[in-house]
């Protein structure tokens, strides 16, 4: 036990290692990318929104207009901007820092599992948590 000093300051440096490689949830990122249109529930009411022209889609709602079933393919397509979201048309930000990283198959419901950013894949999962 005299050297336990010694360890203390390399078990600090650890602790800061894992700290600065942890990536947030995605209910840190939908609060950090998205809760400023779509508001802190996701029912399109964020600070931002009364300044855009049209009003933020109410995420709470995606599974009942689906059909009871969590439109991930189409979510991802969104948020990744496939479907046009980044045309410089739609009020949808990039989100370059949610695209870097590490890339996890990802099956939306439609059967194939597609290499995606996991933050993305954390965002969805999180906007399952807020169906109605």
């Amino acid at each position: 036990m005299r050297h336990a000093w010694m360890i203390l300051p390399a078990l600090m440096s650890l602790a800061a290692c894992v700290e600065k490689d942890k990536v947030p949830s995605g209910a840190e990122d939908f609060a950090t990318f998205c809760s400023a249109c779509h508001g802190a529930g996701g029912k399109g009411d964020g600070d931002a929104a009364a300044t855009l022209d049209r009003k933020p889609a109410d995420l709470t709602g995606l599974s009942a207009r689906n059909g009871g079933a969590f439109p991930g393919t189409r979510v991802m397509a969104k948020i990744w901007g496939y479907t046009g979201g980044h045309d410089g048309k739609s009020p949808m930000p990039q989100f370059g820092p949610l695209l870097q990283g590490e890339l996890v198959p990802y099956d939306g419901g439609d059967g194939i599992a597609t290499p995606t950013p996991v933050r993305l894949v954390g965002i969805a999962q999180y906007l399952k948590t807020l169906q109605d």
